[in-house]
């Protein structure tokens, strides 16, 4: 059986983590306070994200007509959001203040219509709303997940099988719960991190040397922002997820900034380019499987197109890792 959770071998040039120190995930550090993350228990997510999706849709996109006034906020007003919705401009403030919080699902739609939301733009409206008709109910934190966040038998099997071929299991906060040998050469050499420290939003913006990887490492980033507040939306009451969230939101300016614009989306089919210190420039498919007997875990696998360059220098870091591995037993 090969790594998820205990020592491993290989890895990328560099070794561990270079980035600043950093302390476990279940708790934000000392330091300036910057408020309870919006997203989670207490906050006014439903309020916050219709403001700020107002505020980032085009009014003549919307169709909406040029009255020759003076716009002193972008995107939509208050108004003209209501107009488009069939609902009162009263009811917009209110629920923008949080004053209210139940909305019937016609309402959502219609907002949802009118802001021109994106699928994962809605789901995420749904799910951070109080819903007043019959919909499926929220799982409480930490449903579907094994105590400690294990990865079953033949989920590992199935990992150690994929010799070339980069593979982790991840939960919804992007802890890193397994992985394989590829991964490893890959990525980073997980298994010498402290189990706090093994999650990718947290390397992506506190290890140094993880952060180098991504070629385009803003887009990166703000990509594991959205799928972060769009689990922050699903499961409010996530006391680890909220953790992790302050503790970037008070280390991290990018991450508060880009935490603050509400974008938000789920986990898809990605294609990411790492320059690696090893191999040099590398283009790979990201696919992100569900897995079935623990909803809170999916399969994360890097692929790169057959005959392609990504893929011979996939394959020779995998045989220099295996050399490295063998030159230091």
């Amino acid at each position: 059986m090969e790594q998820h959770g205990g020592a491993s071998s290989g890895g990328r040039s560099g070794g561990p983590s270079t980035g600043p120190p950093s302390g476990p995930s279940t708790g934000p550090p000392s330091g300036p306070s910057t408020g309870p993350p919006s997203g989670l228990s207490g906050g006014n997510e439903l309020g916050d994200f219709l403001r700020a999706r107002r505020a980032s849709l085009d009014p003549r996109r919307a169709g909406v007509p040029d009255d020759g006034r003076l716009r002193r906020v972008p995107g939509l007003r208050r108004e003209e959001l209501a107009q488009l919705a069939h609902v009162s401009i009263d009811y917009v403030v209110r629920l923008e203040q949080g004053r209210t919080r139940r909305v019937s699902r016609p309402v959502l739609d219609a907002l949802a219509d009118a802001l021109e939301l994106a699928p994962d733009e809605r789901a995420y409206l749904f799910a951070v709303a109080d819903v007043t008709q019959a919909a499926p109910a929220r799982q409480p934190a930490g449903a579907g997940a094994p105590p400690g966040g294990r990865v079953g038998r033949p989920l590992l099997q199935l990992l150690d099988g994929m010799r070339d071929i980069p593979a982790m299991v991840l939960n919804r906060r992007m802890d890193v719960l397994a992985w394989n040998k590829a991964a490893t050469a890959l990525l980073t050499d997980f298994g010498a991190l402290p189990p706090a420290e093994r999650n990718l939003i947290r390397l992506t913006f506190l290890d140094d040397a993880f952060r180098a990887l991504y070629a385009d490492w803003p887009r990166a980033a703000r990509e594991c922002v959205a799928v972060l507040r769009m689990e922050a939306g699903r499961h409010p009451e996530d006391q680890a997820l909220a953790a992790l969230v302050g503790e970037l939101r008070v280390r991290e300016p990018d991450f508060r900034n880009w935490w603050g614009s509400h974008l938000v989306r789920g986990p898809r089919q990605l294609t990411k380019t790492y320059h690696h210190p090893v191999a040099g420039p590398l283009t790979l498919d990201v696919q992100q499987l569900s897995v079935d007997t623990q909803p809170d875990q999916r399969l994360v696998a890097y692929t790169a197109p057959p005959d392609s360059p990504s893929q011979e220098a996939l394959r020779f870091l995998l045989q220099w890792s295996a050399r490295s591995a063998a030159g230091a037993n």
